[in-house]
Formats: C-alpha cells, sequence, structure tokens
C-alpha cells in the first residue's frame, strides 16, 4: 500500500524582474507574475496518486518561480468538489489544480448532468501522465485470470475506487463481456479498496497500479489483467484483458488545470515551469517509482485525448447496457 510521501516546497517569495516578467493583478499583490504563493488543491485524499503527483509538481514549480506552492487537499465526489471550487476562483493563475480525466469521461455517465463537471469550464495548462489500472485477487485464492472467475461460477464482488472512475468502468465492462456475474462494491480511492482485498471483504479489485505495486511485489495479491492497450513496462509478465479477448482499455490520464480565464502569458509561464519539472530527473525517477507513464502534451492534445476517452467510453456503456449510477 502506499504510503503518504510530502514533499517540500519551497518556502521562500520572491518576486520576479525583468523582461520575461508577466503583468497581473495577483493574489500577492500587483506587479510580475508571480508575486505570491500559487495554491495547488487536490480533489483526493493524502497519499494516493493524485496527491502524490500534484506534491511532485507543486516543488518544482516552486523551484523555477521562486515561490511557495501550498497543496491543499480537498475530497470528494471524485474531484468534483475540487473542480467546483477552482471553476469559481479568480482566474489570476494563483490557483491551479491537477485534475484526473475520469471526472470528465467517465464520472458524467455516472451521474446527473446538473452534477456533471464540464472541461470546457477550465483553462488546460497540458498533460502529466497516465496511471493504469490492474485487476488484483487475494494471493491465497486459486483464481490466476479473468477465465478463472469465470469458472468459479459465483457472483463476484468487486472493489473498486468510487463510483464514476475508472476502475468501476474497468471493471464493469470486463465482468459484462466475460459474462460473469458481478457486484460492483465502490471505495473511496485505492487504499480502502486493497485493504477490503486484503481483508476478503471482496473477491478481486480494481485499482491503480502505483497504488498496489508494493503488495504486488509481496505476493500479498495477484495480478489478474492489466487495463492498458498493451503490457506495462512495471509489470511486464501481466497480460491484457485485451490479450485474455475483452475490449477493455481504460486508464487514468491527469492534467494542470487553471480557471477559465486564466491570461495566456500567466498560463504559458506555468507551463514552462511545469516542463522544467518534467524534465529533471528527480520528477523522472518519481513517474518511475509511481508507476506512472508520462504524456506531457499540449493543452490541445489533452482535449484529444478526453474527447477521444468520452466518445469510446459512452459507446461501449451503451453498446453492453452498463449502468455506472444513478442518472
Amino acid at each position: 500500500m502506499r504510503l503518504i510521501q510530502v514533499v517540500s516546497v519551497t518556502a521562500a517569495v520572491a518576486l520576479l524582474t525583468g523582461c520575461g516578467g508577466v503583468k497581473t493583478t495577483a493574489t500577492g499583490g500587483d506587479g510580475e507574475f508571480p508575486t505570491g504563493n500559487i495554491q495547488m488543491s487536490v480533489g483526493a485524499s493524502p497519499g494516493g496518486s493524485t496527491d502524490l503527483i500534484t506534491r511532485a509538481i507543486a516543488e518544482g514549480v516552486g523551484k523555477e518561480l521562486g515561490v511557495s506552492v501550498p497543496v491543499v487537499n480537498k475530497p470528494g465526489a471524485n474531484g468534483a468538489l475540487n473542480a467546483k471550487e477552482l471553476q469559481s476562483a479568480k482566474p489570476d493563475g494563483y490557483k491551479i489544480a491537477v485534475q484526473n480525466a475520469s471526472l470528465f469521461t467517465i464520472t458524467p455517465l455516472a451521474v446527473s448532468a446538473n452534477e456533471a463537471v464540464k472541461l470546457d469550464d477550465f483553462d488546460l495548462i497540458g498533460g502529466i501522465s497516465q496511471d493504469d489500472y490492474v485487476l488484483l485477487a487475494p494471493a491465497a485464492s486459486a483464481v490466476k485470470s479473468i477465465a478463472d472467475l469465470k469458472k468459479s461460477g459465483k457472483n463476484i464482488k468487486y472493489g473498486t475506487t468510487g463510483v464514476g472512475t475508472g476502475a468501476q468502468l474497468a471493471s464493469a465492462l470486463a465482468f459484462k463481456q466475460a459474462a460473469i456475474p458481478a457486484t460492483d462494491v465502490p471505495f473511496d480511492g485505492g487504499a480502502p479498496a486493497l485493504t477490503a482485498l486484503l481483508g476478503s471483504q471482496v473477491d478481486v479489485a480494481t485499482i491503480q497500479v502505483g497504488d498496489s505495486i508494493a503488495q504486488i511485489k509481496a505476493k500479498k495479491v495477484v495480478p489478474l489483467a492489466v487495463f492498458s492497450a498493451e503490457r506495462i513496462k512495471f509489470l511486464p509478465e501481466v497480460p491484457t484483458a485485451k490479450e485474455q479477448g475483452y475490449d477493455v482499455v481504460v486508464s487514468q490520464y491527469r492534467f494542470l488545470t487553471a480557471p477559465k480565464g486564466t491570461p495566456e502569458p500567466v498560463k504559458a509561464k506555468l507551463l514552462d515551469a511545469a516542463k522544467k519539472t518534467f524534465a529533471t530527473e528527480a520528477y523522472k525517477k518519481f513517474n518511475d517509482d509511481h508507476c506512472l507513464t508520462p504524456i506531457e502534451g499540449s493543452p490541445d492534445e489533452v482535449r484529444k485525448i478526453l474527447d477521444e476517452y468520452a466518445t469510446k467510453y459512452k459507446a461501449q456503456l451503451d453498446q453492453y447496457q452498463i449502468s455506472l449510477g444513478k442518472k
């Protein structure tokens, strides 16, 4: 189980000067951006993938821009609570957030239209990385594949990271295509889902690879399938669901956002700081340590990825007549 890691951020607040400065009225005062702290909020609890990614980026961006970048956790509704707060924030670059693709591509398929968060309500700064999902069984179980689950002939209780998440979607698609009777047991994140699996409260669980790699290596859980397009370098011996005959490719993609209307020069400066962070050996090691695949695309590339995800996921839910939640 992944331990909470606290990443230090630069404490000093400095005023950037020179011809590269960006003029804006900011939280820290009038002057060249940034003149004060840049807050990064997380729509999840401490210790999970999104939280750790945010803290790693905050560390780098703070160093690059010479300001403090505190991280504030605001969990709830698969990130929707944090997103709606960011949506109403002043668009000056002093409040930004790492957000998950599932909030915009899967959650709208599980909640009412009024509850759904829309991508157009934010400015995209750039892409970050992809986190893959893995289907797990307890080590004591005789189950080693999706086919073994089908042979069991029983209703499978499967844990997920929550309603409207990639874990729920991937599991539902796999069990539907395999004609395995199954019941979804949603948890609030990967850690409690993994705990439930280890405690035999569920038969299997789908969570992110980074959240489970320690338990996999310790042989406390057995990976049955990864829901990526191809095998992943972090679990090269584990077959994909596609290899096992099921068209299920679902991953978690994350990207950096700001309130709608944030000035282009401010976004450019934030993106430049993020890119310089991504290029460091420390951040590259962070990605490997947490089983993350970098996909550091432009705002247009991020939007294209999300549009493709949303279209594909809706089509598959319609095709297999799957409901993820109350409409």
